[in-house]
């Protein structure tokens, strides 16, 4: 395990070298959190001159005093990167990071990888287990990992297979998506790029959205951040589609793009025009727009931890669906408890101070969408 001395596009060149590169471990992503108090540690491993496993490990100090003023928590989002069939080489990476947990005097480490359970949803045809998966599951476990309460990004997604034909994807859609894609094109939606000039009327559309959907969002600056490090960087990079109404935008996507991968990760729309289907028809551009792009995968970004109509993800799950993707169920998040007994102390109270805070933010958006 060593530290990284290079540039931003030596490590993303070296991401992208590796198996699953992710988004979230790019060099823009952790500029991104570094704005807001992480400090971002990139390392890598190498073996015979070949590098065969890297990690952007983010870490924090906590405002803790007395004795345990120095605790830190880390958190290496959907990472390390690897090859995880590799028994030995993943039992080598973890040992690493834990023992690099306790000289950070973190209270524990974070990790969740994409490491693969199964395809399609559990209890239906066609949807396999992972034995890797399962493999490295047990594993943590016997190192005293424990599986996360705290989830930072979701555990399951949708992937749509963009390798097909735009005709062969317009088919493995749900016949309802595809005539609301047409119906979207009847009824005068058009779909443009967005530009910076558009930030501000999208977070607020952004506000209303989370406003009437009931759930929490940060405050502006955090998203002009990261819409603005990706819509100026090469490499990884973002585009905002805007859907429109005769020149009214009603609804729109951010539609992320990094070492073959398309990622949706804000949606946002107003009630406006809402039976005029914007947002299949912005789905449909952002997939036309990544495969021009040579993206193979464009993932959808969430899928329900329980595939049944009481997760809160479902009705977003069923619009994905339609679209023509399949589940991936992947490991999810875990912790190692490098100090065990402020790791209990710390998860039992966190839950707690998260939800005053959402209550908060709720209500902030509430009072001011535009803030």
């Amino acid at each position: 395990m060593q530290p990284f001395r290079g540039s931003a596009q030596e490590w993303n060149d070296l991401l992208a070298a590796l198996p699953g590169p992710h988004l979230l471990q790019t060099w823009q992503w952790a500029q991104v959190k570094q704005a807001f108090g992480w400090k971002p540690q990139p390392v890598f491993w190498e073996s015979g001159g070949t590098i065969s496993a890297a990690a952007m490990v983010l870490g924090r100090r906590l405002p803790l005093r007395g004795f345990a003023a120095r605790a830190s928590l880390l958190y290496i989002p959907k990472g390390p990167l690897l090859q995880w069939k590799d028994a030995d080489l993943y039992r080598q990476v973890l040992d690493d990071i834990q023992s690099f947990a306790r000289r950070q005097g973190a209270i524990f480490l974070k990790i969740d990888p994409d490491v693969v359970l199964g395809r399609g949803v559990p209890g239906e045809q066609n949807a396999p287990d992972s034995p890797e998966g399962k493999a490295l599951e047990s594993e943590l476990r016997q190192r005293d990992w424990r599986y996360s309460g705290d989830q930072v990004q979701f555990r399951n997604t949708v992937l749509v297979d963009l390798t097909p034909t735009e005709a062969e994807l317009l088919a493995r859609m749900k016949q309802k998506a595809r005539y609301n894609i047409r119906l979207a094109e009847r009824k005068g939606v058009r779909v443009r790029t967005g530009t910076e000039d558009d930030l501000a009327m999208l977070y607020e559309m952004y506000a209303e959205t989370a406003a009437r959907d009931g759930f929490v969002i940060r405050a502006q600056r955090y998203y002009r951040v990261v819409w603005e490090t990706f819509m100026r960087a090469q490499g990884p990079r973002c585009e905002p589609l805007v859907a429109e109404v005769s020149g009214e935008p009603v609804a729109a996507i951010f539609l992320f793009h990094f070492a073959g991968t398309a990622y949706y990760l804000y949606g946002m729309s107003r009630q406006a025009h809402r039976e005029k289907m914007p947002n299949h028809l912005l789905q449909w551009e952002a997939i036309r727009r990544a495969r021009a792009a040579g993206d193979t995968v464009y993932d959808l970004w969430g899928a329900p931890e329980v595939f049944n109509e009481s997760d809160n993800l479902w009705g977003v799950y069923r619009f994905k669906q339609g679209l023509g993707g399949q589940v991936q169920r992947t490991l999810g998040a875990w912790d190692f408890p490098a100090q065990p007994w402020l790791y209990r102390l710390y998860t039992g109270l966190i839950p707690r101070i998260l939800d005053v805070m959402r209550l908060r933010g709720m209500a902030r958006v509430r009072r001011n969408p535009g803030a």
